[in-house]
């Protein structure tokens, strides 16, 4: 009996434990400019996502394509922010009027590596 008191103990302490870690947490995007689904008039000449968390610049980057013509790919530089909370992307051109997804990797600092879209139109 005593032996079961003492294993409910370690379960519940073991359980709290992990329910207050940290390594719960991963980087979740809560906004991106341009916004999800939007249709915009002009083309961004930047865009941004914010995250919820301080990101690793070294493995938190996105990708810009056009799904309308295979997945081609934009060219666009990159940089996460300062603060660690945001990753900006700059285009090389002018975006056309069409279909784009920002595809994204975000690394929080406890090593978890989040993935994720964006789509918006231009035009």
């Amino acid at each position: 009996m005593r032996n079961r008191y003492f294993g409910l103990a370690a379960l519940s302490g073991a359980t709290a434990l992990l329910a207050t870690s940290p390594a719960w947490a991963h980087a979740q995007l809560v906004s991106s400019n341009p916004a999800a689904n939007a249709a915009v008039a002009a083309a961004p000449k930047v865009i941004t996502l914010t995250f919820n968390e301080k990101l690793v610049p070294a493995f938190s980057k996105f990708e810009l394509t056009m799904p309308e013509h295979g997945g081609m790919k934009v060219p666009v530089k990159t940089t996460v922010s300062t603060d660690g909370k945001s990753i900006t992307g700059t285009p090389e051109a002018a975006l056309a009027k069409g279909a784009y997804k920002i595809v994204w990797t975000a690394a929080s600092a406890d090593g978890h590596k989040m993935n994720g879209e964006v789509a918006f139109k231009v035009g």
